[in-house]
């Protein structure tokens, strides 16, 4: 929902930081941030909240600086932006996966369970719809890690701060892990009506 402005804001943060690290290849920074986000789910089972917000946060830096540093040296790619993405899932399937494991709870299980079903149909809502959009209207051919997609209610920013409180938050997890996959749901149906009104 606030993906747009805050690209912006992404943007005049992390662009100065890319300049002094302009000759590490972008590559580079997307594996660091797999690792990080890797750790934080592996320290967060061990209930390790503090070091876990610790990797998450530079799993967070690490994702934003590999595009930060492309666009600097003009080496954006469609496998830059491929593996971003992929990075990204891995990242966001295992940070609540590991949270789950520490507790050990049943209604935190469940409502993992649910929040990792509409994580599943939401990609696939969206990345069909996004390539599709990209068939017909070739709108960021000169942007090679972007794909057009209708906003929604859940995007990265508001992942984030969701992931942000599953970590400050564990005693919460079943009510915030609920209440995200409900939003990702309405994310869901908001994409649906929209390709209703334009697709049909």
């Amino acid at each position: 929902m606030f993906d747009d402005r805050m690209r912006l804001v992404k943007e005049n943060v992390f662009h100065p930081m890319a300049q002094p690290l302009r000759a590490v290849p972008p590559w580079l920074f997307s594996v660091l941030g797999l690792v990080a986000g890797v750790a934080a789910a592996i320290v967060l089972w061990q209930q390790s909240y503090v070091l876990g917000f610790l990797f998450w946060f530079f799993n967070r830096v690490f994702d934003a600086l590999d595009g930060a540093v492309a666009r600097i040296n003009g080496a954006q790619s469609d496998f830059g932006g491929y593996l971003d993405i992929v990075i990204d899932f891995v990242v966001y399937a295992a940070v609540p996966v590991g949270l789950a494991l520490g507790r050990m709870d049943t209604a935190v299980t469940y409502s993992l369970i649910f929040l990792l079903c509409t994580f599943y149909v939401n990609g696939a809502s969206w990345m069909y719809l996004a390539a599709i959009l990209e068939k017909r209207t070739h709108q960021h051919a000169d942007r090679l890690t972007s794909v057009t997609m209708p906003a929604g209610l859940v995007g990265g920013t508001e992942t984030i701060v969701f992931y942000s409180a599953f970590i400050l938050f564990p005693g919460a997890l079943p009510w915030l892990f609920g209440l995200m996959g409900l939003l990702v749901a309405v994310t869901i149906l908001q994409r649906l009506l929209w390709a209703i009104r334009h697709l049909t």
